[in-house]
């Protein structure tokens, strides 16, 4: 049997994250997340909901979603969100690790800057799997590792300090690409980017948006 997941409870981060998501939307996020989501349909499943953000992006092929959200106050703030949203939303207590979901129950999963900050990411990503159909899609949007030093040195040297401890668990040199193949996922298409694309790459600028399938 597979270890119990810790509830998560991060009262002070989910605070600050609640007004930088909405911050974020009115400079360009929300752009993001509409091309994202854009091709989604089905029943979805997305993991992570933190506050609801990515509701409104939902294409009317989308016949249902069930949001993810382990932090209390987030949670709170998801629920809101769902009340605004153009298709059916129903924010559920869970973790990735454990999703509150039957085997193939979805035609698509959601992942926008969620897998950093997961505890066993390859356990939350073998749920993912397990929650798809065959052939399901995996939607993800997610810091990651940069491509070579010097900034992996310093990605590594924030997640052994204080970045996980100031950023709800967030790591930034996690190497999300290669563990969503390893997950039993075909990457249909992957874009790297860097957000925010300042002069000075900051260590969680490096990003990648795309989709995969569940083999």
């Amino acid at each position: 049997m597979p270890s119990a997941v810790a509830p998560v409870h991060h009262p002070v981060f989910a605070r600050v994250f609640g007004r930088l998501a909405a911050a974020g939307e009115r400079f360009g996020l929300a752009e993001v997340r509409g091309r994202l989501l854009a091709d989604t349909a089905g029943r979805v499943l997305e993991v992570g909901a933190g506050s609801g953000s990515n509701f409104a992006h939902y294409p009317h092929a989308v016949g249902q979603v069930v949001a993810v959200e382990p932090e209390p106050h987030l949670r709170r703030l998801a629920e809101q969100a769902a009340g605004r949203a153009p298709v059916p939303v129903s924010v559920v207590d869970g973790v990735a690790e454990a999703l509150p979901a039957g085997d193939r129950e979805f035609d698509t999963a959601v992942v926008t800057l969620v897998l950093c900050s997961v505890a066993d990411q390859p356990r939350a990503l073998a749920e993912l799997h397990r929650v798809l159909r065959p052939g399901g899609r995996l939607v993800f949007w997610e810091h990651v590792r940069a491509e070579r030093p010097p900034l992996t040195i310093v990605q590594d040297a924030l997640d052994r300090t204080v970045w996980p401890l100031l950023s709800g668990g967030c790591h930034v040199g996690r190497d999300t690409a290669a563990a969503i193949t390893a997950a039993g996922f075909t990457v249909e298409r992957l874009e790297r980017r860097r957000m925010p694309d300042t002069r000075i790459q900051l260590p969680m600028a490096p990003h990648i948006v795309g989709t995969a399938r569940r083999r």
